[in-house]
């Protein structure tokens, strides 16, 4: 957006980034009315196509990107996003109802099979910026397909999980909700109970082009604003632009922890993060070479960053401490300074 100045920069920026916000609710509606209704969730075209509907602001961002050959910023924003991400569960934290965290109510170990996704298909991404460009398969790289093949062997092992857990596990005081979005909540109304499967469709059709469009917005105005203040892309990527596609997470997560669904609230922030890497596959193509060689040490300490973060979430599921402080639980409050001093970090090696 050459033509735009800085102010119109940065109303093009908070306007897609409402965009975002706006049209990710409707969406995330859409899609559980639409597995509801077509029980797409049971097949892996299904956890794909959700999946996928749950990442296309990432997925914009990264064409955009991609395109435009600005592939520090859609690395930064698929690795970055990560550890922002993971960051939304203090926000849930913060809106669970009680004087118990959401790692203690949680109630499952599942959760922590998520994370180990996350760790596995985050730890290939950082062996893949550790790889010579010239090391790829026609214009991939070798860890973006391994990245792929790690995450549907992690859906097809959780998927054996949610038919029948190989465990049992007793977790006294934890209320843990719905195990999935299509299941009935006794109090609340399915989303667009009213309307026709192909009303539905229309508005799942609608939100997804107002993401894609916002998404590219984003990227455009996020880019130009990184040059006028000399920010470096990786970090733009990983802070303002990840923040900015993290706010359906924002939503449909405090909204679930709201409803009770403690379980569901971190299974989908765990689900996003560990398919939001498959996209290097499709950055790939769109560059026509590997992106994740030119990653370089900023990106691969997002990368780690988002790994401990995760790790420190599966430990408190796992602990389960009781007590909150200022309405946060240890884990929380952990990852608000393992962020913090990931940036700090971060901005040590920009500079």
């Amino acid at each position: 957006m050459p033509s735009f100045g800085g102010p119109g920069l940065i109303l093009v920026f908070l306007v897609a980034a409402a965009a975002t916000w706006i049209a990710g609710v409707y969406l995330s509606r859409a899609t559980d009315a639409l597995d509801d209704r077509l029980q797409l969730g049971d097949a892996l075209g299904g956890v794909v196509l959700l999946a996928v509907a749950g990442s296309l602001p990432e997925l914009a961002i990264t064409v955009s990107a991609a395109l435009q050959g600005s592939l520090d910023i859609a690395a930064g924003n698929l690795i970055g996003g990560i550890a922002t991400q993971t960051l939304v569960l203090v926000l849930c934290d913060r809106a669970v109802r009680g004087d118990r965290p959401l790692t203690f109510l949680v109630g499952s170990l599942t959760p922590v099979v998520e994370a180990l996704l996350v760790v596995a298909v985050s730890g290939v991404m950082l062996l893949g910026t550790m790889l010579p460009a010239s090391d790829a398969i026609g214009p991939f790289s070798p860890a973006s397909l391994g990245i792929l093949v790690v995450w549907v062997a992690g859906i097809a092992i959780l998927g054996r999980l949610r038919q029948g857990e190989p465990w049992t596990v007793t977790m006294p005081g934890s209320a843990s909700g719905r195990r999935r979005r299509r299941d009935r909540h006794p109090k609340v109304t399915k989303p667009y109970a009213g309307r026709s499967t192909i009303a539905i469709a229309g508005i799942f059709g609608a939100a997804s082009l107002v993401t894609l469009v916002a998404g590219v917005a984003l990227e455009r105005s996020g880019n130009g604003l990184a040059d006028l203040a000399g920010i470096n892309g990786v970090v733009f990527g990983a802070t303002f632009l990840a923040a900015a596609t993290a706010l359906p997470e924002i939503s449909s997560g405090i909204a679930a922890v709201r409803l009770g669904d403690h379980q569901l609230a971190v299974a989908d922030i765990f689900g996003g993060n560990a398919f939001q890497l498959c996209l290097f596959v499709l950055a790939d193509l769109i560059a026509g070479r590997p992106v994740l060689p030119e990653a370089g040490p900023s990106n691969a300490w997002l990368g780690a960053l988002g790994i401990v973060m995760t790790v420190v979430v599966a430990g408190g599921v796992i602990v389960r401490a009781q007590r909150r402080r200022a309405g946060l639980g240890i884990d929380s409050i952990v990852n608000i300074g393992v962020y913090t001093l990931g940036i700090v970090g971060l901005l040590s090696l920009a500079r």
